[in-house]
Protein backbone atom coordinates (compact mmCIF):
# COMPACT_ATOMS: atom_id res chain seq x y z
CA UNK A 1 0.00 0.00 0.00
CA UNK A 2 1.60 3.65 -0.86
CA UNK A 3 1.84 5.55 1.75
CA UNK A 4 -0.24 9.12 1.31
CA UNK A 5 1.17 12.03 0.92
CA UNK A 6 -0.04 15.17 3.12
CA UNK A 7 -0.25 18.04 1.12
CA UNK A 8 0.85 21.86 2.55
CA UNK A 9 -1.28 24.58 1.76
CA UNK A 10 0.77 25.55 -1.12
CA UNK A 11 0.89 21.99 -2.00
CA UNK A 12 -2.93 21.49 -2.25
CA UNK A 13 -3.35 25.29 -4.43
CA UNK A 14 -0.31 24.91 -6.23
CA UNK A 15 -2.53 25.86 -9.99
CA UNK A 16 -3.84 29.00 -8.51
CA UNK A 17 -0.05 30.15 -7.58
CA UNK A 18 1.16 28.91 -10.36
CA UNK A 19 -1.19 31.49 -12.27
CA UNK A 20 -0.20 33.89 -10.18
CA UNK A 21 3.07 33.55 -10.61
CA UNK A 22 2.75 33.91 -14.77
CA UNK A 23 0.16 37.12 -13.60
CA UNK A 24 2.84 38.52 -11.90
CA UNK A 25 5.92 38.14 -13.71
CA UNK A 26 4.35 39.82 -16.96
CA UNK A 27 3.33 42.56 -14.90
CA UNK A 28 6.93 43.08 -13.45
CA UNK A 29 7.97 43.12 -16.79
CA UNK A 30 5.52 46.02 -17.65
CA UNK A 31 6.11 48.26 -14.09
CA UNK A 32 9.89 47.40 -13.81
CA UNK A 33 11.45 46.55 -17.53
CA UNK A 34 14.76 48.01 -16.61
CA UNK A 35 14.64 44.74 -13.83
CA UNK A 36 13.64 42.55 -16.16
CA UNK A 37 16.55 43.16 -18.78
CA UNK A 38 19.33 43.14 -16.36
CA UNK A 39 18.18 39.91 -14.76
CA UNK A 40 17.69 38.26 -18.31
CA UNK A 41 21.25 39.63 -19.10
CA UNK A 42 22.60 37.28 -16.61
CA UNK A 43 22.91 34.35 -18.78
CA UNK A 44 25.56 32.26 -20.01
CA UNK A 45 25.31 30.33 -23.52
CA UNK A 46 21.60 31.21 -23.31
CA UNK A 47 20.93 29.91 -19.78
CA UNK A 48 19.72 32.35 -17.62
CA UNK A 49 21.95 32.44 -13.94
CA UNK A 50 19.16 33.79 -12.24
CA UNK A 51 16.90 30.38 -13.56
CA UNK A 52 19.43 28.35 -13.00
CA UNK A 53 20.06 28.98 -9.33
CA UNK A 54 15.91 29.02 -8.75
CA UNK A 55 16.42 25.54 -10.43
CA UNK A 56 18.57 24.00 -8.29
CA UNK A 57 16.80 24.62 -5.27
CA UNK A 58 13.66 23.27 -7.20
CA UNK A 59 15.13 20.37 -8.47
CA UNK A 60 18.04 19.59 -5.16
CA UNK A 61 15.01 18.25 -2.75
CA UNK A 62 13.43 15.94 -5.82
CA UNK A 63 16.96 14.42 -6.19
CA UNK A 64 17.44 13.86 -2.42
CA UNK A 65 14.33 11.98 -2.41
CA UNK A 66 15.42 9.68 -4.67
CA UNK A 67 16.38 5.80 -3.61
CA UNK A 68 19.71 5.35 -6.18
CA UNK A 69 19.05 1.57 -5.56
CA UNK A 70 15.96 1.33 -6.97
CA UNK A 71 17.19 3.38 -10.44
CA UNK A 72 19.31 0.06 -10.75
CA UNK A 73 15.99 -2.03 -10.12
CA UNK A 74 13.98 -0.07 -12.55
CA UNK A 75 16.53 0.19 -15.42
CA UNK A 76 16.41 -3.36 -15.75
CA UNK A 77 13.04 -3.31 -17.40
CA UNK A 78 13.09 -1.80 -20.63
CA UNK A 79 9.49 -1.44 -21.60
CA UNK A 80 8.90 1.64 -20.27
CA UNK A 81 11.95 2.97 -21.69
CA UNK A 82 11.70 2.13 -25.04
CA UNK A 83 8.14 3.44 -24.85
CA UNK A 84 9.05 6.74 -23.96
CA UNK A 85 12.25 7.18 -26.30
CA UNK A 86 9.59 5.94 -29.27
CA UNK A 87 7.22 8.81 -28.39
CA UNK A 88 9.38 11.62 -27.67
CA UNK A 89 11.80 11.06 -30.85
CA UNK A 90 8.90 9.32 -33.34
CA UNK A 91 5.42 10.62 -31.75
CA UNK A 92 5.43 13.68 -31.23
CA UNK A 93 8.18 15.38 -34.17
CA UNK A 94 5.58 13.46 -36.47
CA UNK A 95 1.97 14.28 -35.15
CA UNK A 96 3.46 18.00 -34.21
CA UNK A 97 4.28 18.39 -38.11
CA UNK A 98 1.36 17.56 -39.04
CA UNK A 99 -0.86 19.30 -36.43
CA UNK A 100 1.74 22.59 -36.85
CA UNK A 101 1.13 22.70 -40.84
CA UNK A 102 -2.19 22.07 -40.95
CA UNK A 103 -3.20 24.81 -38.21
CA UNK A 104 -1.01 27.77 -38.93
CA UNK A 105 -0.40 26.37 -42.90
CA UNK A 106 -3.66 26.43 -43.56
CA UNK A 107 -6.93 27.04 -41.04
CA UNK A 108 -4.99 30.15 -39.22
CA UNK A 109 -2.53 31.21 -42.85
CA UNK A 110 -4.82 34.25 -43.32
CA UNK A 111 -5.13 35.56 -40.16
CA UNK A 112 -0.95 35.59 -39.82
CA UNK A 113 0.18 38.06 -42.41
CA UNK A 114 3.41 39.89 -43.05
CA UNK A 115 6.98 38.48 -43.14
CA UNK A 116 10.25 39.06 -41.46
CA UNK A 117 13.78 38.97 -42.01
CA UNK A 118 15.64 36.02 -40.35
CA UNK A 119 19.23 36.48 -39.37
CA UNK A 120 20.65 35.24 -42.18
CA UNK A 121 19.36 38.36 -43.90
CA UNK A 122 16.77 35.59 -45.95
CA UNK A 123 12.75 37.33 -45.88
CA UNK A 124 10.74 34.27 -45.12
CA UNK A 125 6.17 34.47 -44.17
CA UNK A 126 5.91 34.87 -40.52
CA UNK A 127 3.48 31.75 -40.44
CA UNK A 128 6.55 29.74 -41.60
CA UNK A 129 8.94 31.43 -38.68
CA UNK A 130 6.54 30.40 -35.96
CA UNK A 131 5.97 26.90 -37.53
CA UNK A 132 10.05 26.28 -37.19
CA UNK A 133 10.00 27.11 -33.99
CA UNK A 134 7.14 24.66 -32.79
CA UNK A 135 8.58 22.28 -34.56
CA UNK A 136 12.42 22.94 -32.74
CA UNK A 137 10.50 22.57 -29.40
CA UNK A 138 8.93 19.19 -30.90
CA UNK A 139 12.68 17.80 -30.95
CA UNK A 140 13.67 18.77 -27.75
CA UNK A 141 12.63 16.55 -25.20
CA UNK A 142 12.06 17.98 -21.60
CA UNK A 143 15.00 17.22 -19.19
CA UNK A 144 14.69 18.86 -16.20
CA UNK A 145 11.06 20.36 -15.32
CA UNK A 146 9.88 17.09 -16.00
CA UNK A 147 11.02 15.62 -12.66
CA UNK A 148 9.10 18.35 -10.99
CA UNK A 149 5.61 17.20 -12.94
CA UNK A 150 6.20 13.55 -12.12
CA UNK A 151 7.05 14.43 -8.22
CA UNK A 152 3.93 16.29 -7.86
CA UNK A 153 1.97 12.93 -9.58
CA UNK A 154 3.51 10.54 -7.09
CA UNK A 155 5.11 8.66 -10.31
CA UNK A 156 7.89 6.55 -10.02
CA UNK A 157 11.37 9.26 -9.98
CA UNK A 158 13.94 6.32 -10.45
CA UNK A 159 11.96 5.42 -13.93
CA UNK A 160 11.85 9.48 -14.37
CA UNK A 161 15.33 9.88 -13.73
CA UNK A 162 16.81 7.46 -16.00
CA UNK A 163 14.43 8.60 -18.96
CA UNK A 164 15.72 12.30 -18.34
CA UNK A 165 19.69 10.85 -18.41
CA UNK A 166 18.99 8.92 -21.87
CA UNK A 167 16.77 11.99 -23.27
CA UNK A 168 19.58 14.08 -22.50
CA UNK A 169 22.24 12.24 -24.36
CA UNK A 170 19.64 11.32 -27.37
CA UNK A 171 19.41 15.15 -27.52
CA UNK A 172 23.03 15.27 -28.41
CA UNK A 173 22.88 12.61 -30.91
CA UNK A 174 19.46 13.19 -32.55
CA UNK A 175 18.53 16.83 -32.00
CA UNK A 176 20.30 18.08 -34.91
CA UNK A 177 19.26 15.68 -37.55
CA UNK A 178 16.10 15.33 -37.05
CA UNK A 179 15.57 19.16 -36.69
CA UNK A 180 16.98 19.45 -40.16
CA UNK A 181 14.72 17.28 -41.36
CA UNK A 182 11.95 18.46 -39.69
CA UNK A 183 12.86 21.93 -40.70
CA UNK A 184 12.99 20.69 -44.61
CA UNK A 185 16.86 20.51 -44.89
CA UNK A 186 17.53 23.78 -43.48
CA UNK A 187 21.39 23.44 -41.80
CA UNK A 188 20.33 23.21 -37.57
CA UNK A 189 22.97 24.74 -35.56
CA UNK A 190 23.65 22.51 -32.76
CA UNK A 191 23.50 24.80 -29.63
CA UNK A 192 26.02 22.46 -27.70
CA UNK A 193 26.63 24.86 -25.43
CA UNK A 194 23.71 25.81 -24.46
CA UNK A 195 22.62 22.10 -24.37
CA UNK A 196 25.63 20.75 -22.24
CA UNK A 197 25.29 23.64 -19.85
CA UNK A 198 21.39 23.29 -19.25
CA UNK A 199 22.38 19.94 -18.59
CA UNK A 200 25.43 20.00 -15.92
CA UNK A 201 23.17 22.81 -14.36
CA UNK A 202 19.58 22.02 -14.28
CA UNK A 203 20.28 17.73 -13.95
CA UNK A 204 23.70 16.69 -12.88
CA UNK A 205 24.52 19.40 -10.46
CA UNK A 206 21.40 19.10 -7.98
CA UNK A 207 21.75 15.26 -8.89
CA UNK A 208 25.20 14.73 -7.47
CA UNK A 209 24.37 16.92 -4.71
CA UNK A 210 21.17 14.99 -3.58
CA UNK A 211 22.48 11.77 -3.80
CA UNK A 212 25.64 13.16 -2.08
CA UNK A 213 23.44 14.45 0.44
CA UNK A 214 21.13 11.71 0.98
CA UNK A 215 24.23 9.35 1.67
CA UNK A 216 25.81 11.42 4.31
CA UNK A 217 22.59 12.00 6.24
CA UNK A 218 21.83 8.03 6.40
CA UNK A 219 25.06 7.53 7.43
CA UNK A 220 25.24 10.13 10.47
CA UNK A 221 21.61 10.89 11.02
CA UNK A 222 19.84 7.83 10.28
CA UNK A 223 16.77 6.76 7.53
CA UNK A 224 14.21 8.02 10.09
CA UNK A 225 15.78 11.61 11.12
CA UNK A 226 15.73 12.03 6.80
CA UNK A 227 12.54 11.41 6.35
CA UNK A 228 10.72 12.83 9.51
CA UNK A 229 12.59 15.99 9.49
CA UNK A 230 15.21 16.94 6.53
CA UNK A 231 12.68 15.94 4.10
CA UNK A 232 10.09 17.91 5.37
CA UNK A 233 12.10 20.90 5.50
CA UNK A 234 13.13 20.85 2.27
CA UNK A 235 9.43 20.52 0.55
CA UNK A 236 8.76 24.53 1.12
CA UNK A 237 12.04 25.43 -0.54
CA UNK A 238 11.03 23.58 -3.76
CA UNK A 239 7.60 24.75 -4.41
CA UNK A 240 9.43 28.65 -3.28
CA UNK A 241 11.72 27.82 -5.74
CA UNK A 242 9.43 26.85 -8.31
CA UNK A 243 7.39 29.95 -8.25
CA UNK A 244 9.97 32.25 -7.85
CA UNK A 245 11.22 30.67 -11.57
CA UNK A 246 7.57 31.21 -13.32
CA UNK A 247 8.20 34.94 -11.58
CA UNK A 248 11.73 35.24 -13.42
CA UNK A 249 10.76 33.47 -16.51
CA UNK A 250 7.63 35.64 -17.51
CA UNK A 251 8.90 38.58 -16.44
CA UNK A 252 11.84 38.57 -18.89
CA UNK A 253 9.64 37.56 -21.66
CA UNK A 254 6.47 39.04 -21.06
CA UNK A 255 6.87 42.34 -23.21
CA UNK A 256 6.94 39.89 -26.33
CA UNK A 257 3.75 37.88 -24.48
CA UNK A 258 2.00 41.04 -24.10
CA UNK A 259 2.65 42.61 -27.94
CA UNK A 260 1.25 39.73 -29.52
CA UNK A 261 -1.70 38.82 -27.84
CA UNK A 262 -3.80 36.89 -31.37
CA UNK A 263 -0.76 35.11 -32.42
CA UNK A 264 0.24 33.91 -29.10
CA UNK A 265 -3.22 32.38 -29.25
CA UNK A 266 -3.10 30.55 -32.76
CA UNK A 267 0.44 28.75 -31.10
CA UNK A 268 -1.33 28.14 -28.15
CA UNK A 269 -3.75 26.36 -29.83
CA UNK A 270 -1.27 23.91 -31.89
CA UNK A 271 0.58 23.39 -28.66
CA UNK A 272 -2.41 22.59 -26.52
CA UNK A 273 -4.09 20.35 -28.85
CA UNK A 274 -0.61 18.10 -29.61
CA UNK A 275 0.28 18.38 -25.91
CA UNK A 276 -3.40 16.36 -24.57
CA UNK A 277 -3.34 14.66 -27.50
CA UNK A 278 0.22 12.94 -27.18
CA UNK A 279 -0.54 12.63 -23.33
CA UNK A 280 -3.79 10.67 -24.07
CA UNK A 281 -2.08 8.41 -26.15
CA UNK A 282 1.00 8.01 -24.04
CA UNK A 283 -1.02 7.46 -21.38
CA UNK A 284 -4.02 6.28 -21.75
CA UNK A 285 -3.01 4.77 -25.10
CA UNK A 286 0.25 2.87 -25.01
CA UNK A 287 0.62 2.87 -21.00
CA UNK A 288 -2.17 0.97 -20.70
CA UNK A 289 -1.66 -1.29 -23.76
CA UNK A 290 1.19 -2.47 -21.97
CA UNK A 291 -0.41 -2.60 -18.76
CA UNK A 292 2.22 -0.54 -17.24
CA UNK A 293 1.55 0.13 -13.20
CA UNK A 294 0.65 3.88 -12.77
CA UNK A 295 4.20 4.78 -10.98
CA UNK A 296 5.69 3.67 -14.90
CA UNK A 297 2.40 5.51 -17.01
CA UNK A 298 2.57 8.52 -15.51
CA UNK A 299 6.55 9.40 -16.35
CA UNK A 300 5.81 7.96 -20.15
CA UNK A 301 2.52 10.38 -20.55
CA UNK A 302 4.41 13.43 -18.51
CA UNK A 303 7.62 13.19 -20.22
CA UNK A 304 6.03 12.92 -24.03
CA UNK A 305 4.47 16.37 -23.90
CA UNK A 306 7.00 18.66 -22.37
CA UNK A 307 9.62 20.49 -24.56
CA UNK A 308 12.98 21.79 -23.15
CA UNK A 309 12.66 25.29 -24.23
CA UNK A 310 16.12 26.56 -23.64
CA UNK A 311 17.09 24.46 -26.44
CA UNK A 312 14.13 25.35 -28.43
CA UNK A 313 14.85 28.89 -28.00
CA UNK A 314 18.58 29.02 -27.90
CA UNK A 315 18.43 26.94 -31.84
CA UNK A 316 15.40 29.75 -32.73
CA UNK A 317 17.78 33.04 -32.25
CA UNK A 318 21.04 31.06 -33.41
CA UNK A 319 19.12 30.42 -36.61
CA UNK A 320 16.57 33.02 -36.85
CA UNK A 321 17.19 35.75 -34.49
CA UNK A 322 16.26 37.24 -31.29
CA UNK A 323 13.69 38.77 -32.11
CA UNK A 324 12.21 36.48 -35.02
CA UNK A 325 8.53 34.33 -35.21
CA UNK A 326 10.75 30.96 -34.22
CA UNK A 327 11.90 32.46 -30.85
CA UNK A 328 8.49 33.64 -30.08
CA UNK A 329 6.77 30.28 -30.68
CA UNK A 330 9.71 28.99 -28.17
CA UNK A 331 8.55 31.48 -25.55
CA UNK A 332 4.63 30.18 -25.83
CA UNK A 333 5.85 27.27 -25.42
CA UNK A 334 6.84 27.61 -21.52
CA UNK A 335 3.21 29.82 -21.72
CA UNK A 336 1.38 26.35 -22.25
CA UNK A 337 3.20 24.07 -20.74
CA UNK A 338 3.38 25.41 -17.24
CA UNK A 339 -0.67 25.15 -16.59
CA UNK A 340 -1.10 22.48 -18.79
CA UNK A 341 1.18 20.27 -17.26
CA UNK A 342 -0.03 21.17 -13.91
CA UNK A 343 -3.80 20.01 -15.09
CA UNK A 344 -2.62 17.06 -16.70
CA UNK A 345 -0.37 16.36 -12.95
CA UNK A 346 -4.32 16.17 -11.92
CA UNK A 347 -5.63 13.85 -14.60
CA UNK A 348 -2.47 11.41 -13.75
CA UNK A 349 -3.60 11.40 -9.50
CA UNK A 350 -7.13 11.60 -10.69
CA UNK A 351 -7.30 8.22 -12.92
CA UNK A 352 -4.50 6.48 -10.66
CA UNK A 353 -7.01 4.05 -10.34
CA UNK A 354 -7.42 2.71 -13.67
CA UNK A 355 -3.87 1.66 -13.79
CA UNK A 356 -2.45 -1.43 -11.73
CA UNK A 357 0.14 -0.44 -8.68
CA UNK A 358 3.21 -0.97 -8.46
CA UNK A 359 3.58 -2.73 -5.30
CA UNK A 360 0.78 -4.78 -5.52
CA UNK A 361 0.22 -5.26 -9.54
CA UNK A 362 -3.53 -4.99 -9.14
CA UNK A 363 -5.57 -2.52 -10.52
CA UNK A 364 -6.45 0.04 -6.93
CA UNK A 365 -10.62 -0.08 -5.90
CA UNK A 366 -10.79 3.18 -4.95
CA UNK A 367 -9.79 6.82 -6.75
CA UNK A 368 -6.70 8.56 -4.39
CA UNK A 369 -7.34 11.76 -2.93
CA UNK A 370 -6.36 14.79 -5.44
CA UNK A 371 -3.44 18.06 -4.78
CA UNK A 372 -5.10 21.12 -6.57
CA UNK A 373 -8.31 22.84 -6.33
Amino acid sequence: MQKERNLSFFERYLTLWVMLCIAAGILLSSIAPNLATTLDAMSVHHVSIPIAICMFFMLYPIMVKIDFGQVVKVSKNPKPIVLSVVIDWLVKPATKYLLTIFFLGFVFRGLITGTEILASGQEVELWRSYTSGLLLLSVAPCTAMVLVWNHLADASMELTLIIVALMSLLILVLFAPVATLMLGGIGVVIPWETMLLSMAIYVALPLVAGYLTRRWIFANKGEEWFETRFVSALTPVSIAALLTTLVLLFSFKGDVIIENPLHILYISIVLTIQTLGIFVLAYFGFSRWFKLPYEQAAPIGLIGTSNHFEVAFATSVMLFGLGSGAALAAVVGVLVEVPTMLALVEVCKRTRHLFPSEETGRVATAMPATSAE
